[in-house]
């Protein structure tokens, strides 16, 4: 059974249209990259998934209908949205108190071990904290819930580096198993691409890539042609085509490498370079 399951997916807001007739299935186990620009239909479906706005089509997540069986879907469901909202006047140490109270399946000594790799204090109020370190007391009670599908909206968002890397390692090492599945979604697609099992491209409320990390590079080709090759590169059809230092730079769909290989420097895509070229032109 999928974890998530959309077919027709649809949502508009008066003449708008959100989603357009999304299909998409998420696996158990799996760790997803959901990415596209601004206003794509990222959040939308989202809200969707987490039952907080309706669809047209049908949608389940764990089985169930995310809109009608909410309650039991938030049980089961955890998510980080890209702003940490938590009451000023707590304390830290309230905070994971009250999460411990209302959640059966947190572990309060699991967040307190996150909380204790960071510099944050169990008295200090939450209005005295950091951005930076709100977020990572949102992440670690979230964390610290044992939830069958955790979704990251920009999870990392106002973290350093350092700690950006930290929670992702953290993330793999001491959350991920078989049996939980993750959705993220994020601008900062160089920093996950190493851990994501999958990949969806969401452009203008349509699904433009859906594909395992594995397969792409059976399937996409990034060709640094030379120059004596141009116009033979070029008539094999390249989805996209750019300047990089000045030698030109195609990307093939469904090319063979060994066509490719006499006309330049072969390689595999960055998943970067192969948003930009499909968030590019209609021909993505």
């Amino acid at each position: 059974m999928s974890v998530i399951s959309c077919r027709d997916v649809t949502r508009k807001y008066g003449k708008f249209t959100a989603l357009d007739r999304v299909n998409l299935d998420v696996r158990p186990g799996r760790i997803v990259g959901l990415v596209g620009p601004n206003g794509a239909g990222k959040t939308t479906l989202l809200k969707g998934i987490l039952g907080l706005g309706r669809c047209e089509g049908a949608l389940s997540v764990l089985g169930l209908d995310p809109h009608g069986d909410r309650n039991e879907l938030m049980q089961r469901v955890c998510y980080i949205a890209d702003v940490a909202v938590m009451p000023g006047w707590m304390k830290v140490c309230d905070a994971v108190d009250f999460v411990s109270g209302v959640h059966p399946r947190f572990d309060r000594d699991k967040a307190m071990g996150y909380l204790a790799k960071t510099e944050i204090l169990p008295k200090s109020k939450i209005k005295t904290l950091s951005k930076g370190m709100k977020t990572q007391l949102h992440l670690a009670l979230v964390m610290a819930i044992e939830a069958d599908l955790l979704v990251l909206d920009e999870p990392t968002l106002g973290l350093d580096i350092l700690y950006r890397k930290a929670f992702y390692t953290d993330l793999l090492n001491e959350y991920f198993d078989e049996q939980r599945t993750i959705l993220i979604t994020t601008h900062q697609v160089e920093e996950v691409e190493h851990i994501l099992t999958d990949l969806v491209f969401i452009r203008k409320g349509r699904i433009v890539l859906d594909a395992e990390m594995d397969q792409i590079g059976k399937v996409y080709t990034e060709l640094m042609t030379k120059s004596e090759s141009l116009e033979e590169a070029r008539a094999l059809g390249p989805i996209h085509e750019q300047e990089v230092f000045g030698r030109t730079v195609m990307l093939f769909r469904d090319v063979p490498r060994e066509r490719l290989a006499p006309l330049g420097e072969v390689r595999t895509p960055g998943v970067a370079d192969l948003f930009v070229a499909l968030m590019k032109g209609e021909s993505a």
